[in-house]
């Protein structure tokens, strides 16, 4: 077990027995009927919802490297379904932000950083043999508005997102919280 895994356990003991988890009961209903699709750069974990106004229970908040959707019928798109057609939620904001490490990610990079940590060749070879198109996989974006108006546009569009469903896209900045609407 590593140190932060014994530190979080701990934590943890203390804070089910002190019952600290009464103030975060909600129901899985967000009362907002909104998602957050949004990156999970470290800088948003407690800005986002704050900047925002969100409590616990308001919002279901998405969170993956640069908030895009990078399928169609992945994970993301996945849980917007879940989320509008189980939970409730009627609208949908995409929220970039500025200083994003998505931007301008160099696959080649992270490839190297791979073969470094022991991942071999072979494997990434057998991978790219197989169709799958890891440098595209692996790449970022260059521009965040243009990132955030594109995944707008991919919701949006997606068959299965009925079209009461509304679906913004917002940037925000990860040092003061400020956040600017784009039209899309």
């Amino acid at each position: 077990m590593t140190e932060n895994v014994k530190q979080i356990l701990e934590f943890n003991q203390t804070f089910v027995s002190e019952k600290r988890y009464e103030h975060y009961k909600s129901t899985k209903y967000p009362t907002k009927k909104l998602a957050i699709l949004s990156c999970m750069d470290t800088r948003l974990t407690e800005l986002l919802p704050a900047a925002l106004n969100v409590k616990n229970g308001d919002v279901k908040i998405i969170k993956n490297a640069g908030g895009v959707v990078s399928h169609p019928f992945g994970s993301v798109m996945r849980s917007l379904m879940v989320a509008i057609y189980e939970l409730g939620v009627k609208e949908v904001l995409v929220i970039g932000h500025y200083d994003c490490g998505m931007q301008r990610l160099d696959p080649e990079r992270i490839i190297d950083k791979m073969r470094a940590h022991g991942i071999q060749p072979e494997t990434i070879d057998l991978v790219r043999y197989c169709g799958f198109d890891l440098d595209h996989w692996l790449s970022g974006f260059d521009d965040v508005k243009s990132s955030v108006i594109s995944t707008v546009e991919t919701i949006q569009s997606h068959p299965f997102v009925p079209h009461d469903v509304e679906v913004s896209g917002l940037i925000m900045d990860p040092e003061t919280g400020a956040v600017t609407l784009l039209d899309a």
